[in-house]
C-alpha cells in the first residue's frame, strides 16, 4: 500500500479472484454460444459447464478463505446499508471492494450461475445429450430442471450479464473503472484501507483449491457412465 498524489493504492483483488472473474467471463460466454449453436458444440458446452462448475466451487471455497475482500464476509451488507448506499449515504469502505449494489449482483450472477449449471447436469433433451445426473432423479424432476435450464435460467442470466455490462459502463462514466482494478488488482482511494493478502502461498493455496475443485468436478461428469 501506497500513497500517490493524495490517493492511497491499495491491493483490493487478489490475483485468484482476478483469474476467476476473467475465466467465467470465457466460461459463461463459451457457454452462451455454445448452448444456442446447439448440435455438435453441445460436447463442448458440457466440457465448459464442467470448467465453470469447477471454477465457481472454489470460489466459494475462496469466499471464506480468501483475500480480504475476496470474501462473502467483506460485501454482506444490511438491508439498510443498501437503503443508505443507494440515497448516496454510502461509507468510505464501501468504496473498497464490492458495493452494496455490486456484492448484490455478485451474489445474483453466483446464485443464477450455480443453480443454471446445476439444473443443466439434470437436464435431458431427449435427443443426444443428458446430464450426468439425470439417473438419479424422477422423470418429472429432470423435465422440469430441463425447463428451468432452456427456457428460464438462460435468459436470467443473461439479462444479469447486460446488468452487469450496463453498470460498468455506468461507473465509467463517473470516472470509476471497475475493469482496471479487476485486471491488476488494486484501487486508488481516498481513505487507508486494510490491503488483501496476495503472496506467493495465498495463490498457491487457491491453485490447490481449484484443482481439488476440478477433480470434483470431473467426477461428476463421469457419473453417467459409472453404472450406478
Amino acid at each position: 500500500m501506497y500513497t500517490n498524489k493524495n490517493l492511497i493504492r491499495v491491493r483490493v483483488w487478489d490475483l485468484p479472484t482476478r483469474i476467476f472473474h476473467w475465466l467465467l467471463v470465457v466460461g459463461v460466454l463459451g457457454l452462451g454460444v455454445t448452448g444456442m449453436l446447439g448440435g455438435n458444440l453441445m460436447v463442448w458446452h458440457f466440457r465448459i459447464a464442467y470448467a465453470v462448475l469447477a471454477l465457481l466451487l472454489s470460489r466459494l471455497i475462496w469466499g471464506v478463505v480468501g483475500g480480504r475482500w475476496s470474501r462473502f464476509g467483506a460485501f454482506i451488507y444490511s438491508p439498510q446499508s443498501v437503503i443508505n448506499y443507494l440515497k448516496g449515504k454510502g461509507k468510505p469502505a464501501h468504496s473498497v471492494g464490492h458495493s452494496p449494489v455490486g456484492a448484490g449482483s455478485v451474489f445474483a450472477m453466483l446464485g443464477v450461475l450455480l443453480l443454471q449449471v446445476a439444473s443443466g447436469l439434470v437436464s435431458d433433451d431427449e435427443i443426444a445429450f443428458a446430464g450426468p445426473l439425470t439417473r438419479f432423479f424422477s422423470n418429472a424432476t429432470v423435465s422440469l430442471a430441463t425447463n428451468y435450464h432452456a427456457n428460464i435460467g438462460k435468459w436470467l442470466l443473461l439479462a444479469l450479464v447486460v446488468l452487469h455490462i450496463a453498470a460498468i459502463i455506468f461507473y465509467l462514466r463517473r470516472k470509476h473503472n471497475l475493469v482496471s482494478a479487476m485486471l491488476h488488482g488494486d484501487k486508488e482511494l481516498v481513505l487507508p484501507a486494510p490491503p488483501s493478502r496476495d503472496d506467493t502461498v495465498s495463490r498457491m493455496a487457491a491453485l490447490l483449491i481449484f484443482l481439488l475443485c476440478t477433480a470434483v468436478a470431473y467426477w461428476v461428469s463421469t457419473l453417467e457412465s459409472a453404472g450406478f
